[in-house]
């Protein structure tokens, strides 16, 4: 993977914090200067910070697992369905539904109650129900549609968890240390980075910055999936070379033919002998 350049995060202002008056003291490790009474990113922290979250969800993507990505505020929602959803990966782009995680069989319920109304609008009893009984399963549908629908490939806990503005997402936050889902996570200079396991200071208000740290770990996941898919090729090429193994069943009968074949010049002696008895 690809070192992400110094000069584009730069241009896309990931150096920019807030106001020292509302910045986070945790954060200080990660502030380079103050300027004009806002905090500045040392952005060669930002850099090696954000080398380690790609490397690390590459390695997620390549074990075949999941990362759910997190951006309910206005400026990171095209940018997280856009990116994310290229890679087949789940993201929330809505408002957080509490207890996703914690309380994800019944979530899952609601994603199978989708499926169900999908099968039923194709079914034909769907023509025999009112058209009012039809416009409510179609706005139902629409509606989980809206909260549930980047999820719904999303069958089972997440291995890791990608959060846009960590205090924003602070529930999903919670939920996802609660179960021991490491967090990866964007964090600017008034956010506490103490419950984020992969920190990325950087300007979490920015769409460049977004959009721009967003597309590194994208790539870093497509790159992962792809390793995946070449190993396993590579497994099944294998296979295929090993080919001449005998299958179940051809050492049983190879033996049957072997011991068959005695049995043919004996029947044979046999019935020499029989014929010289006779004459």
């Amino acid at each position: 993977m690809s070192k992400i350049d110094f000069q584009e995060l730069l241009d896309a202002g990931v150096h920019f914090g807030h106001l020292k008056r509302k910045w986070n003291p945790a954060m200080a490790p990660y502030i380079f200067m103050e300027r004009n009474g806002i905090h500045i990113i040392d952005l060669h922290k930002t850099a090696a910070k954000i080398e380690d979250a790609a490397n690390a969800l590459k390695q997620i993507a390549k074990s075949g697992r999941k990362v759910l990505f997190v951006a309910t505020k206005k400026q990171a929602k095209e940018i997280i369905a856009e990116k994310v959803g290229g890679v087949n990966m789940p993201y929330v782009v809505e408002r957080w539904p509490g207890g996703m995680l914690t309380n994800f069989p019944t979530i899952r319920k609601a994603v199978k109650k989708m499926t169900s109304i999908d099968k039923l609008m194709v079914d034909p009893s769907w023509k025999s129900l009112s058209k009012r009984e039809r416009l409510q399963i179609t706005r139902q549908r629409a509606k989980l549609d809206k909260t549930l629908g980047s999820i719904a490939d999303l069958t089972r806990l997440p291995a890791a968890m990608f959060v846009v503005d960590v205090m924003k997402e602070h529930i999903a936050v919670k939920e996802a240390k609660r179960l021991n889902i490491p967090v990866f996570g964007i964090v600017d200079t008034n956010s506490d980075p103490s419950n984020i396991d992969y920190v990325i200071p950087a300007n979490d208000d920015a769409t460049k910055s977004i959009e721009l740290i967003t597309e590194v770990m994208a790539k870093a996941i497509q790159e992962g999936l792809q390793e995946r898919k070449a190993e396993r090729d590579s497994e099944a090429g294998a296979k295929d070379k090993k080919g001449g193994k005998p299958r179940k069943g051809e050492p049983r009968r190879a033996r049957a033919k072997k011991e068959e074949a005695p049995e043919a010049p004996a029947k044979e002696a046999g019935a020499s002998e029989k014929a010289a008895d006779k004459e």
